[in-house]
């Protein structure tokens, strides 16, 4: 082992009994015993929930509203991500400059950083002031960051197509823009269009977070539920919310493997001549299902009845001028303050990474069917995947709150429930990475005579395992931004601090946090990066 990456190992390790200590484990009780009767109550309700056909048409109204959310979202985040991503490449710039090499992607880049680092449950709050409950604000409140992200998502993808067709159009005298058209759109498309799947996918539960603060949909009423104690109502509401998200993870996944792109997160191309999977041309299948999205796309603008023209209402340009009025200067009293909530935050995020990221190393060779069905049996597969849909489809405050029944208030709950919704994430991430890795090495040690095993120890772990760290440490900074939804509830942190700066409309405040907020992101950005390297 390297000794850069032995040194990160102590660090990780170091970093992990700090934050133990921070989060009180060492120091006081953690559970309330008073509250295994609420924890046993709502397991039964499991059993029987609220069917009645009045709240079923609730349910259903509901989750129509969740899934026209997150459509309509992920549509102008995908719209932002698409220019966004153009301008931030850098081959961009390299095909417009005439006289060498020019770096404006790097400032472009660095704008987008902003955004993004900012919850998308921060961007609702902070539109509900603005708009008031419109549909707008969850809307909104997902295009923006996420459209952050795939702009920095899609202008790695363009990066990292192969580039000789553009730079030949180019040597031709053809115009930067149609050669991006006709050469490297046309060979990214099959990535854009996968990771436009899995930002849709992300934004479904986005969209369940935003209810919470009172944009409605699921999120809003599990909360409801969850609140007065009716827990087979909740529990309904939490089976329309899983079918909402196994529909569109399979469906996801089904497009994906038609368009021939092996994951979710797969950045390079150049993964499909490995997997040996084409592009299907013209494929019937793909085109029908873009047109009902298409129509999907109508149907949800129509539904949610978002008051776009707020956008540029004079009462909006008003409200707008007087926030950032009062945004300036920052409040920089708060620093002390600031200084241990950013600990708890930082201690959170570990404790619910390292957490996700072991529980879903284990539970993704149960939910890969290459290693399951050969070794644990073909049952283990459907049951593994069920509890990760379950544990990424339930919002983190929902998993919060659950967990308040039998702890007590602090970091440690916000942790755990991040680490469940996270290891969700994770673990269906990490099947995926074992279905797709190269069999090749596999049968290599297969025909030399070693044991299954043996296969397992010596081809599989090390095959899959930089990849599983890559993806872990890439939580990990999802994991910083996320402690502002538990936080929302209670769970400490930088996040607490932000939900009541917001709530009593302290804006000075509120600009400090966000500065200290998104300075840790981008400290947590450059420790994961630089760790991402190491492993390599």
């Amino acid at each position: 082992m390297p000794n850069n990456a032995k040194f990160w190992w102590l660090l990780s390790a170091v970093l992990l009994v700090w934050s133990l200590q921070v989060a009180g484990v060492f120091q006081q009780d953690l559970i309330n015993e008073g509250g295994w009767n609420l924890v046993v109550r709502f397991l039964l309700a499991a059993f029987s929930p609220e069917l009645n056909r009045e709240f079923l048409l609730l349910t259903w109204d509901a989750a129509l509203k969740t899934l026209a959310y997150a459509m309509c979202g992920t549509f102008l985040s995908v719209v932002i991500g698409f220019v966004g991503g153009i301008l931030s490449c850098e081959i961009w710039w390299r095909s417009v400059s005439l006289k060498g090499f020019s770096l404006p992607w790097l400032f472009i880049r660095a704008i987008l950083a902003i955004p993004r680092a900012i919850h998308e449950l921060v961007w609702g709050l902070f539109f509900l002031n603005i708009f008031g409950l419109d549909p707008l604000v969850a809307v909104l409140a997902i295009a923006i960051p996420f459209g952050a992200i795939t702009a920095k998502v899609f202008s790695e993808i363009l990066d990292e197509t192969p580039h000789a067709p553009l730079l030949a159009l180019l040597n031709s005298g053809v115009a930067p823009s149609q050669a991006f058209v006709y050469s490297l759109i046309p060979q990214a498309f099959p990535n854009l269009l996968a990771y436009s799947f899995y930002r849709f996918e992300c934004s479904i539960r986005s969209a369940a977070v935003l209810g919470i603060i009172g944009a409605g949909g699921l999120g809003y009423q599990i909360l409801l539920s969850l609140q007065s104690l009716r827990y087979q109502q909740m529990w309904t509401f939490l089976f329309a919310l899983l079918f909402l998200s196994g529909s569109t993870d399979f469906l996801s996944g089904w497009l994906r493997r038609r368009l021939g792109v092996p994951s979710r997160l797969d950045l390079n191309v150049l993964h499909l001549k490995q997997h040996q999977r084409l592009v299907r041309e013209g494929d019937p299948i793909v085109a029908l299902s873009l047109i009902g999205a298409l129509i999907l796309l109508i149907f949800s603008f129509w539904y949610i009845e978002a008051d776009f023209t707020k956008l540029w209402s004079p009462r909006t340009a008003q409200l707008l001028t007087e926030v950032f009025q009062n945004l300036f200067p920052p409040d920089i009293s708060l620093l002390d303050r600031m200084f241990a909530l950013s600990a708890q935050t930082l201690a959170m995020s570990v404790l619910a990474i390292t957490g996700a990221g072991s529980g879903g190393i284990l539970l993704s060779f149960f939910a890969a069917r290459r290693v399951a069905g050969k070794s644990f049996g073909s049952f283990s597969v459907p049951l593994t995947r069920f509890l990760l849909l379950f544990a990424r489809a339930v919002p983190e405050p929902i998993w919060a709150l659950i967990l308040l029944f039998v702890m007590f208030p602090g970091i440690l709950p916000g942790a755990i429930a991040l680490a469940i919704h996270n290891l969700g994430i994770l673990g269906r991430l990490m099947a995926e990475v074992i279905e797709n890795i190269d069999e090749r090495p596999l049968r290599s040690l297969q025909s030399l005579g070693a044991s299954r095993s043996q296969v397992f120890l010596y081809g599989t772990i090390p095959l899959t395992f930089p990849r599983f760290l890559a993806y872990i440490l890439y939580r990990w900074e999802v994991c910083v931004r996320a402690t502002v939804i538990v936080g929302f509830v209670g769970a400490g942190g930088l996040g607490r601090l932000l939900t009541e700066q917001l709530s009593s409309f302290d804006y000075k405040g509120l600009l400090t946090t966000l500065i200290v907020l998104m300075v840790l992101t981008f400290f947590v950005d450059i420790i994961s990066t630089m760790m991402r390297r190491s492993f390599r």
